[in-house]
């Protein structure tokens, strides 16, 4: 018993800082895929929108998205972290993200006790997007130039937003978005206390594939300085991070989902558990 109040006690003062602070999620990986943390996950969000937080859920889809696709006979191909992705592609996504899993995570958190609203890139003109500048390489994947945060304001005041990472171009062109710089870009534009990357990993690790590498903090110039040796998934979070942080966000962080309930433990204990990036 004296370890539950201990622990309640600890999270206080961190409970009490946040009141009222945004907190952007980026949701994916294992805690997306596993029954019981899809479940974890959901008590988590609504526990911090409980407590005075402000929520702000985004979210890919790419191991669905790749399943789906290779249902269909789809080559599945990467370049630099991003999907390639022609037109078939971004179709199978808009599916998959908006009709499949939106909706799941949106449908969760009503269960849970706070309502949930779920949105696309396109919805109110939330990104105005524009294609990679690889685009050559990489086919119909957009990088978002501008966020309308009235949309989220409004909404936030009453629901937990839920953004599938969608969208299309003025002219109506759809494009996959990386999820990670959608939830970058988002938590800069609201300048956000806090952005929150969950991924498979335990944060961003010095020596890849070796988990006990693990950078736990790192300055924005720091991350910069190392984004030039990095290849695959890591590479679009940091990036993300360096977004987040540049735009106003109070600092960002890389946890590893696939521990039960690590977005509290991250937010109100002392030890945090992953990566976080600073100023």
């Amino acid at each position: 018993m004296s370890t539950n109040v201990d622990t309640l006690l600890e999270a206080l003062p961190y409970i009490r800082e946040f009141h009222g602070r945004t907190v952007v999620i980026k949701y994916g990986g294992a805690a997306m895929r596993e029954e019981a943390l899809r479940e974890d996950f959901a008590t988590d969000v609504v526990l911090l929108k409980y407590v005075g937080l402000n929520p702000v859920v985004v979210h890919g889809g790419g191991p669905e998205i790749t399943e789906y696709m290779e249902r269909l006979g789809l080559e599945v191909r990467f370049h630099e972290g991003l999907r390639v992705s022609d037109a078939e592609t971004v179709e199978v996504a808009r599916m998959v993200l908006l009709g499949k899993l939106n909706s799941d995570i949106v449908q969760r958190l009503n269960r849970h006790g706070q309502p949930a609203v779920g949105l696309s890139g396109g919805d109110g003109g939330l990104f105005e997007v524009a294609p990679v500048p690889n685009a050559e390489q990489v086919g119909f994947v957009g990088s978002i130039e501008h966020v309308d945060v009235d949309v989220l304001n409004h909404i936030a005041e009453d629901y937990i937003p839920v953004i599938a990472s969608s969208a299309s171009d003025r002219e109506g062109r759809a494009y996959n978005i990386n999820a990670d710089e959608a939830a970058g870009k988002v938590a800069a534009a609201l300048g956000a206390h806090k952005a929150v990357f969950l991924t498979d990993v335990e944060g961003w690790l010095a020596d890849a594939g070796d988990e006990g590498s693990l950078i736990s903090r790192a300055t924005v110039a720091e991350v910069e300085e190392g984004l030039a040796g990095i290849d695959g998934g890591m590479r679009p979070k940091l990036q993300a991070c360096v977004d987040a942080i540049q735009g106003g966000a109070q600092s960002a962080h890389i946890i590893d989902g696939r521990k039960p309930h690590s977005l509290l433990l991250e937010l109100f204990t002392k030890a945090g558990i992953g990566t976080m990036v600073t100023p």
